[in-house]
């Protein structure tokens, strides 16, 4: 059931135009994966994901199984009509979560001991009983466990981590009996080229439907992110997709796109649109700001989403200020329009032969330049 295809190559860097076929439709590649780790993008509904062209979305694995449990979610019929989403849905496996919550967890070469954030009870994550859950929820693609160490992590440290995954990944893959879910295997190594290597080529020789790429933007400098991702993207197969954890800021979905990345998730949107960030085509603006208490224009003049074609940067200061929810109702619907706005320009600019011209044109509009400018591959 699933099945990716690259349609177009764009001809002045690794952009690619492609979609993934899934149980649950179909996703137009390069895609922006809104983040629904509880079962729910935050302030949004299922039907304004869909209106503002979202083909996938999303979700923890982890989280869901803390709360409410992948037995009562199995039992809702799976995690599609449990949240009401009728399209493609990834879940992360929890191997970030045991990273960030690392005071909590035990890793060993089983698995990973953890106790709740929730209510301090103690679980295991093991290779398989992760593939089980994912499973269970009937997600169209699964992730494996993965071992994500930090930026600042030791070589030997970064050499354990990924070899541990690659152990996992393995375990992961004999642990699989759904033929309509998609595993996906995660290459890891931290901030070192040579170990980002060893763990593409290793996890690729498993022949996995998929590969991400993780354990990046945990704390090191965009730069170092992307030579990281740069160096590592090449030694990924060409007719698999490619997907690229974390990322991020729109100018971050212009420069990996154009490496040959396929997929990415980031909770910047609707956490940014909550706290009152705005993306627009200038760059970001904080709509909390006095400056913004009597300006009558929309967020992006050049935006057609509901939020920008209804109401004024004021009333949203005030809504903001107000702490009214629909402030990030509002907030959210923008930023979200924006990203799948902006990924729909790349697919149409790859399309057309001329995304180089148009990723430049993007970048040059943005007022505050990022510390990869000098690092763009076009």
């Amino acid at each position: 059931m699933f099945h990716f295809a690259v349609a177009h190559n764009d001809l002045g860097t690794q952009a690619r135009l492609g979609w993934i076929r899934t149980a649950h439709g179909t996703v137009a590649t390069p895609a922006f994966m809104p983040v629904a780790t509880q079962g729910t993008v935050k302030a949004i509904t299922p039907h304004e994901l869909q209106a503002l062209g979202t083909d996938i979305i999303l979700a923890n694995a982890y989280h869901l199984s803390l709360r409410p449990g992948v037995e009562l979610v199995e039992r809702a019929g799976g995690l599609h009509r449990f949240m009401g989403w009728e399209g493609p849905i990834l879940t992360d496996s929890g191997g970030y979560q045991v990273f960030s919550l690392s005071a909590l967890c035990r890793v060993t070469e089983e698995g990973v001991q953890f106790r709740s954030h929730l209510d301090g009870s103690l679980h295991c994550l093991t290779p398989e009983t992760v593939v089980r859950m994912q499973e269970r929820l009937g997600v169209d693609v699964a992730m494996v466990l993965d071992n994500c160490v930090s930026a600042r992590a030791s070589y030997p440290e970064a050499l354990r981590a990924h070899q541990l995954t690659v152990r996992w990944a393995e375990r992961a893959l004999a642990a699989k009996t759904k033929a309509d879910q998609a595993l996906f295997a995660i290459v890891q190594g931290g901030v070192f080229p040579d170990l980002r290597e060893a763990s593409a080529r290793a996890v690729v020789a498993l022949d996995f439907p998929g590969y991400a790429v993780g354990g990046l933007s945990v704390g090191e400098d965009p730069a170092v992110t992307f030579k990281l991702a740069a160096h590592t993207v090449q030694f990924l197969p060409e007719d698999r997709p490619r997907y690229l954890m974390g990322v991020g800021t729109p100018e971050q979905l212009i420069r990996y796109v154009a490496l040959g990345f396929d997929l990415f998730d980031c909770v910047l949107p609707t956490r940014n649109g909550r706290n009152g960030t705005l993306f627009t085509r200038a760059g970001k603006i904080n709509i909390r700001r006095a400056l913004y208490a009597d300006d009558p224009r929309p967020i992006d003049e050049s935006c057609a989403c509901y939020t920008c074609r209804h109401f004024s940067r004021a009333y949203l200061r005030h809504l903001a200020h107000a702490g009214e929810i629909l402030s990030a109702r509002l907030n959210t619907l923008h930023n979200l329009y924006f990203y799948q706005q902006l990924m729909r320009e790349i697919r149409n600019a790859i399309a057309a032969g001329c995304f180089a011209g148009f990723a430049r044109s993007f970048l040059a509009q943005q007022v505050v330049p990022t510390a990869e400018e000098e690092l763009w591959p076009v």
